[in-house]
């Protein structure tokens, strides 16, 4: 019991000599939760604070456009457009000696987005489907599922087939000995927090193992093709080749047999 009084004593006088300087600020609203737009503001209680400013942090950065040199005992940051993005801790810090802060958490639905809306992988391989989310609070649970026939199916994730694994900002699905038959196909990815869930899909393509060898059939048909093309075409020329140097020889000695005798006729 003389130890629990002395402890409330303790705080009692660290209260009283200012050690906790929440007591000092007021800060309104104490949380935003899953609005569009709000008003967040700060306001000191003791009027005797020598102030040189005041600015506001997102989440540890500072905001540039909220710095100020007044020396106000209150401070007002609007956010005129709340989205996933937006969400986090906000504080607003006074410049006094030492500084007094003040925080109010902005938390909205949970941002989920696919890290690659279409995959490629091929037959009797695996392929790995991944979804981040970025928004706070991040979720706490995530889960996928598979569509099929307009329906939602969800995948256990502690099967030979599928494997699971998930952080609070990312988590992949693991489909091993792909099929063309069952695994073409859209997966979705669902991120829940305290305020709700959202979702994001990814569609998966499984190609053929041979897939790999289409483009080396393709280049050995062109070839065979076009040597196919210079065959005939060769084949083709050589007769006229012979023809063309034959008929000169045979019209060139024809004329030479006239013009002798010709000279014959003239000399009787």
């Amino acid at each position: 019991m003389k130890l629990l009084w002395a402890v409330s004593a303790l705080l009692l006088g660290c209260w009283q000599a200012g050690a906790f300087t929440a007591s000092k600020i007021i800060t309104d609203p104490l949380e935003v939760r899953n609005q569009t737009s709000a008003v967040l503001s700060c306001n000191l209680t003791d009027p005797t604070l020598h102030i040189k400013g005041s600015h506001w942090l997102h989440d540890g950065k500072l905001l540039e456009d909220s710095k100020s040199t007044s020396s106000q005992l209150f401070t007002v940051l609007r956010l005129e457009k709340i989205s996933t993005h937006s969400g986090g801790k906000y504080e607003c810090v006074f410049l006094t000696d030492p500084d007094i802060n003040g925080t109010i958490e902005v938390k909205t639905l949970p941002h989920v987005g696919a890290y690659k809306h279409s995959e490629h992988a091929n037959e009797n391989d695996k392929a790995v489907l991944t979804c981040v989310s970025h928004s706070y609070p991040l979720p706490t649970s995530w889960e996928w599922a598979k569509e099929m026939d307009g329906s939602q199916t969800l995948i256990n994730g502690s099967t030979d087939k599928y494997e699971i694994k998930s952080t609070p900002n990312k988590t992949t699905l693991t489909i091993v000995d792909l099929s063309i038959e069952k695994d073409i196909g859209d997966y979705v990815c669902f991120g829940t927090n305290e305020l709700g869930t959202n979702s994001d899909k990814i569609h998966l393509r499984v190609r053929s193992s041979l897939a790999a060898l289409w483009p080396f059939l393709g280049i050995v048909a062109e070839v065979i093709i076009l040597v196919t093309i210079i065959f005939i075409y060769e084949k083709r020329r050589k007769p006229d080749e012979v023809n063309d140097g034959s008929a000169p020889l045979k019209s060139n000695s024809t004329a030479n047999h006239k013009d002798k005798n010709v000279r014959q006729r003239n000399s009787n």
